[in-house]
């Protein structure tokens, strides 16, 4: 059946990109031109091309990434050559490259980065520097394997290891939005992670024209120009801008207008820096490459991050970004030469077998010895082992700049596409990849965290098999309204890094894994009075709710156990495999939710809302230990 579904799938792709292709090869090029012109013609093409692909990669579960790079290739001078100049599409997908660093400044907010923990903070000052410097060093040995042709210099190894230093934000967070797993811990560690590894490739950004000419002069000159258009930037934006989106705020339709001005502002601000300087000084020092198109959007993204809409801003803008980022991927696909020989294939992998090493042997260490526990450090790592799209931005400059050949920058555009579609397995596959490498790790020192009660020595009034938002309002409650049952609970969570706060209100806490019933025996299920499992199936990995209520059942027979059902149907399961009760937010919810209005359709709104303040206080007065 599965084989028989993949040839259904597979069958179905061929026959809509052969129809595709039929109508694009019956236009051809000059005659499609004439009507329309040769942008419009050119940006047809590649928009449509994209499209039809990005529909069949989804259907394969692809990356749409690597279905708009091979729109590229096909549609360029390599394969079929419909587009009439290149040219066109190059320029346009320089608009998606501006926006693109415009949203990612956006999403720069300082705030975010002086919350992050002490793990965040050690793993993302070290682990992009650590990791372009291991690249370098095996790029710098790519000669003895025959590759020696693509790597031959040191700039060309230092673009290697910057290009596998950071993990795609994009495919990254798209996946854990996906998955409702954002808010996991490794949904927090990657999150932390990513704005650290933009920050670092927004310094390769500003070094990067200075690298076949590493002289004081220019490099302070580099910097001395991104200070001079940050503070301009600012100034603007707090005390110009504001006013300006103030006049616009009640017009919707003029938020991505105004914003997208303010992007090119300061990009023409910074374009400007040259001319001025030699109006001064009479010298020319290429400020412009510093603070170019890119830079300036970022910073323009970064100085209004804050404002109060922002996210307004990041969700329209980032409609239109997408348009142009589609673009600047195909454009990159019609810049790929033919490859001469095997030698871009080999590279490329190469390449992505690099990027899988670096995040074992440098992101993974820097987050188990920073404070991860090891079972969080690994999913993480894994589901972070792919390229950036801030690397083929980097290999992109690296070809303007004419510090690396056009054959080793199509093995990275070809290494992204290959860390892109394997993203998606990888991500889903974490935790069982995990369990193989547990007793690995374990044997190089990367042990599971301790176990923190007696075996046997308690017996439990309730237990919470995992913590997540329900149960972190529940125990708040608990432990507000009733301390004495609060020291008799018992919460088992694979999240280490809560266990303190767990404790502080009189808890018991014991790491373990819910799918593994032997760790739940030693944990103490079965002296537990009662057991409650609040974690939706949605978030659990390797057991689901059914399958954890016949592990409590079987070893605590006369328990009372308490289950989250995310389906009815499932709702119906979980009873049959020994639940004695089990609930759904979704009716839960919505229980409550009809007490506020019946209490709004009676007029005393204020007054149920006050009623509600006073026995759960206010929701900003709740120092929950998950906020």
């Amino acid at each position: 059946m599965f084989v028989s579904g993949l040839r259904f799938i597979a069958g179905r792709a061929r026959w809509a990109l052969s129809v595709a292709v039929f109508f694009l090869t019956l236009a051809g090029p000059a005659e499609a031109a004439g009507d329309m012109g040769p942008l419009v013609h050119d940006l047809g093409i590649g928009i449509f091309l994209s499209g039809v692909l990005a529909m069949i990669f989804t259907r394969l579960k692809v990356p749409a990434i690597a279905g708009f790079v091979l729109a590229g290739v096909l549609a360029g001078p390599l394969v079929l050559g419909l587009v009439t100049d290149v040219q066109n599409i190059e320029t346009i997908s320089q608009l998606g490259f501006v926006l693109l660093l415009f949203v990612i400044g956006l999403e720069l907010k300082i705030s975010k980065i002086l919350a992050s923990g002490k793990t965040i903070a050690i793993s993302g000052v070290a682990s992009m520097p650590l990791t372009i410097l291991f690249g370098f060093i095996v790029a710098k040995g790519f000669a003895v394997i025959g590759l020696g042709a693509l790597v031959p210099d040191s700039i060309s190894a230092l673009y290697v290891g910057a290009v596998i230093g950071a993990a795609s934000t994009l495919l990254v967070v798209k996946l854990f939005v996906e998955s409702f797993e954002l808010d996991t811990v490794p949904g927090r560690l990657a999150l932390g992670l990513l704005i650290f590894e933009d920050i670092w490739a927004s310094i390769i950004l500003l070094i990067q024209p200075n690298l076949n000419n590493p002289e004081l002069a220019p490099i302070a000159a580099s910097f001395a120009g991104i200070f001079a258009l940050l503070v301009i930037a600012l100034l603007l934006a707090r005390f110009v801008v504001p006013l300006l989106f103030r006049w616009i705020a009640k017009l919707p339709e003029l938020v991505v207008l105004g914003a997208i001005s303010w992007c090119f502002a300061v990009v023409f601000i910074g374009a400007s820096f040259d001319m001025i300087i030699e109006l001064v000084t009479h010298q020319h020092l290429h400020v412009h490459f510093a603070v170019g198109p890119g830079m300036g959007a970022l910073i323009a993204g970064a100085t209004i991050a804050n404002f109060p809409y922002a996210t307004e801003i990041v969700t329209k803008v980032g409609m239109v970004k997408d348009f142009f980022i589609t673009l600047f991927f195909v454009g990159l696909g019609m810049s790929m030469p033919a490859p001469e020989g095997m030698t871009v294939l080999i590279m490329a992998v190469a390449i992505v077998l690099l990027t899988l090493a670096a995040r074992l042997i440098v992101l993974l260490p820097l987050l188990y010895y920073s404070g991860t526990d090891q079972r969080n450090a690994t999913v993480t790592t894994i589901r972070m082992s792919q390229m950036s799209e801030f690397g083929l931005i980097i290999a992109f400059l690296g070809i303007s700049l004419g510090h690396i050949s056009q054959d080793l920058s199509s093995a990275i555009i070809l290494a992204f596409v290959i860390t892109a579609v394997i993203t998606t397995p990888l991500f889903k596959s974490s935790y069982a990849i995990h369990g193989w490498l547990a007793p690995w790790l374990k044997k190089i020192g990367m042990k599971e965290p301790e176990k923190t009660e007696e075996e046997g020595a308690h017996r439990y009034r309730l237990a919470l098999l995992g913590f997540h938002r329900i149960a972190s309002s529940l125990l708040h409650d608990i432990s507000r309204t009733d301390p004495e049952l609060a020291r008799h609970i018992l919460v088992v969570d694979f999240n280490v890094g809560l266990h303190d706060s767990i404790r502080s209100l009189g808890a018991h806490v014991h790491y373990g894994d819910l799918s593994n019933e032997e760790t739940l025996l030693h944990a103490g299920i079965d002296k537990a009075d009662i057991l409650i499992s609040t974690v939706p199936d949605d978030l659990m990995r390797g057991v689901d709710n059914r399958g954890l209520v016949e592990i409590v059942r079987r070893n605590n027979p006369s328990a009372t156990i308490i289950a989250n059902a995310v389906t009815f149907e499932g709702c119906k399961e979980i009873y049959e495999a020994g639940a004695d009760y089990v609930f759904m937010q979704r009716v839960e919810s919505a229980r409550g939710l009809n007490e506020a209005l019946k209490a709004a359709l009676r007029g005393s709104l204020p007054d149920f809302r006050a009623i509600r303040w006073l026995e759960d206080g206010k929701p900003e007065s709740r120092d929950e230990i998950l906020p």
